[in-house]
C-alpha cells in the first residue's frame, strides 16, 4: 500500500484510511461492564480495585501467575482465579479462519487492486475494531478458529496489544473444516464473564440449532454478543450461469453443475439459513449484522457503529 513500504507487514490490516475513519468512531457498551474509566460504559461495581470474580479450571496457555495455590493444595487440581478487569470493556474478537473463508469471488471489495477473500475482509474488520477499542482504553483479545481455537490472545488493555493482534492475524492463513458451535462453547467457558464478544464468520455449520445454542452459551455467561455475518455476493445471490465447476474449499470435493437449474433451490436454502440465524441472534438481544463483502469494510464498520450509537443496530 502506498506510503506503507517501510511499515511492518502486519500494518497492512490497518490502512491510513481506516485509522482516520475509525478514530472518529466510538463503541458504547450496552450492558453493565466491569471497569472504572468513566464516560463510555456503565460499571457494575464501585471503586477502583481489581476484584476477584470466579474460579475456572486451568487450560494450557493460561498465565500461571493466576493459579490459586490454596485450591491446588486442598483439591490437588489446577484452578485459575479470574478478576474483573480495570477497564471500561473487555472485548474478545472471534475471527473464522476455516477454509470457506478463503472465498473471494468476482464482486468482492478490493484493496490495492486485490479482491478480498472473506478472511481478508474479516481481518480488516477485526483490525479496525481493535484499533478503535484500544483507543478507548478498552481491553481487546483475539481468537482465530476453525474446528478448534487456532490462536488465542487474552484480552488486555496494554499499548502493545494492537500490534500483537495484527501479528496473529497476519501470520495465520485460513484452511480446514468449519465447526463453530463446539469452539464457541469452549471460548465461552475460557474467557472471563461479562464482556463483549464479536464474531466475524460466515457461520457455515450444518447444524444451525447447535450453532445458536452455542451462542446462547455466551449469553448465559453474561457477554454482549455482536455477530458480523460475513458472506460473498455470489454466496448470497448465486449469479452464475451455465455449467460451472464448483470446488469445496474445505474438502477435495468438486462438482460440475448446471448453475441455472440449482439456483432456486440453493437460494431457498441460503435464505432460510440466514433467516434462522438472524432471528435466533436477535432473540438473544444481540446485534446481528449481515455483511456482503462487495461493500467496503470501512463503510460496514462506520454504518454499524452509527446505527448502534443511535440505538438502531
Amino acid at each position: 500500500m502506498a506510503g506503507m513500504e517501510n511499515q511492518p507487514a502486519y500494518m497492512k490490516w490497518l490502512p491510513p484510511k481506516t485509522t482516520a475513519t475509525i478514530a472518529r468512531c466510538e463503541f458504547f457498551g450496552r450492558t453493565m461492564k466491569s471497569g472504572f474509566i468513566s464516560g463510555k460504559h456503565r460499571s457494575p461495581k464501585k471503586g477502583f480495585s481489581v476484584e476477584f470474580a470466579e474460579h475456572r479450571q486451568y487450560v494450557p496457555g493460561d498465565d500461571l501467575r493466576n493459579l490459586d495455590w490454596k485450591v491446588l493444595a486442598r483439591k490437588d487440581r489446577l484452578y485459575i482465579r479470574q478478576y474483573e478487569e480495570e477497564t471500561n470493556l473487555r472485548a474478545t474478537i472471534l475471527v473464522d479462519c476455516s477454509g470457506s473463508m478463503a472465498y473471494a469471488g468476482d464482486c468482492a471489495a478490493e484493496v490495492d487492486g486485490r479482491r478480498l477473500s472473506k478472511y481478508d475482509y474479516a481481518r480488516y474488520l477485526a483490525a479496525g475494531l481493535t484499533y478503535m477499542l484500544a483507543g478507548q482504553q478498552d481491553a481487546v483479545g483475539l481468537v482465530l478458529f476453525d474446528t478448534k481455537m487456532r490462536k488465542y490472545l487474552p484480552a488486555k488493555s496494554q499499548a502493545s496489544q494492537v500490534r500483537h493482534i495484527l501479528e496473529f492475524m497476519d501470520t495465520t492463513e485460513c484452511g480446514g473444516d468449519t465447526a463453530p458451535a463446539p469452539v464457541f462453547d469452549e471460548i465461552a467457558e475460557r474467557i472471563p464473564s461479562r464482556g463483549l464478544v464479536v464474531i466475524i464468520s460466515d457461520l457455515f455449520d450444518a447444524n444451525v440449532d447447535a450453532l445458536l445454542k452455542s451462542l446462547h452459551h455466551f449469553n448465559y455467561r453474561r457477554h454482549e454478543i455482536v455477530v458480523l455475518h460475513t458472506m460473498a455476493e455470489e454466496e448470497l445471490h448465486f449469479d452464475f450461469d451455465g455449467h460451472m465447476h464448483f470446488r469445496d474449499l474445505e474438502s477435495p470435493a468438486e462438482l460440475l453443475l448446471d448453475a441455472k437449474s440449482i439456483r432456486a433451490g440453493y437460494l431457498d436454502q441460503v435464505n432460510r439459513f440466514l433467516k434462522k440465524i438472524g432471528d435466533g441472534v436477535r432473540k438473544m438481544n444481540a446485534d446481528y449484522v449481515p455483511i456482503n463483502t462487495k461493500t467496503p469494510f470501512d463503510t460496514v464498520l462506520t454504518e454499524y457503529l452509527s446505527r448502534r450509537r443511535s440505538g438502531g443496530a
